[in-house]
C-alpha cells in the first residue's frame, strides 16, 4: 500500500510549489490571481498570498494549476 499511496500523491500533488529559476518564478497549485500588472502581481493560494513586485512582470505560462512569472524581480512577499 505504501507503493500505491506514494503514486496517488504524486499524481493528485495538491501542495502549492513556488520555484525561482533563472529569473522566472513558477507556481504550481495556486487558487487564484489577485492582482496583475506589470509591476505587482498578487496570486491566492490555498490559505495565503503570494506578492511580486517589480517591473516589467509578464505571465508566460497560465495553465489551470500552474502559472510561470518573468520580469525583472524587487521583492517576493508571502502574506
Amino acid at each position: 500500500m505504501g507503493i500505491i499511496n506514494g503514486i496517488k500523491s504524486y499524481i493528485n500533488e495538491d501542495d502549492t510549489k513556488i520555484m525561482i529559476v533563472n529569473n522566472k518564478i513558477n507556481i504550481v497549485n495556486y487558487n487564484d490571481i489577485d492582482h496583475f500588472d506589470s509591476e505587482k502581481i498578487v496570486i491566492k493560494l490555498i490559505d495565503s498570498k503570494v506578492i511580486i513586485k517589480g517591473s516589467e512582470l509578464a505571465i508566460a505560462k497560465l495553465l489551470k494549476d500552474e502559472i510561470l512569472i518573468t520580469g525583472k524581480f524587487s521583492n517576493l512577499e508571502f502574506r
